[in-house]
């Protein structure tokens, strides 16, 4: 398989940041009675687990319908929503469920601002292309 256009390698990065956002931890809270400092990963939030697995999924679907542009700029759309979805989420169960807990700076929930970052990015790619395409059906 030969990637040629720029939104595919945009969306496959956004899928391995997708994944390695499933596999780090987002937060560390404090020492607890043991003296060791816990981390907080995706895995210990469901929802957000679902919701993170589910965007990769929709974004590596979203890699193969390069066929239908109309469907994968809309595919790329609905995941950017579940995306901001997961930040908010993210943000929620760390500042409710762990009050005391704080962020990984570089990791976590940056990496689904840098998942946010590559869906825009391949999202305006694939307009682009679409008002390129429809330039040329006015030329025909």
């Amino acid at each position: 398989m030969v990637i040629q256009r720029w939104q595919s390698v945009l969306l496959l990065l956004a899928v391995i940041a997708m994944a390695v956002f499933c596999l780090t931890p987002f937060a560390y809270y404090g020492p607890t009675d043991e003296g060791i400092t816990a981390m907080i990963m995706a895995k210990d939030a469901p929802v957000l687990l679902t919701v993170s697995v589910l965007i990769a999924v929709l974004l590596l679907l979203t890699i193969f319908m390069y066929k239908n542009l109309r469907r994968q700029m809309t595919m790329t759309v609905l995941s950017m929503v579940l995306i901001a979805a997961a930040i908010v989420t993210g943000i929620f169960i760390v500042y409710n469920v762990y009050p005391d807990a704080s962020f990984v700076i570089f990791g976590g929930i940056m990496l689904l601002v840098v998942t946010l970052v590559l869906a825009l990015g391949a999202y305006r790619l694939m307009k682009s292309d679409w008002r390129k395409l429809r330039s040329y059906d006015r030329l025909r």
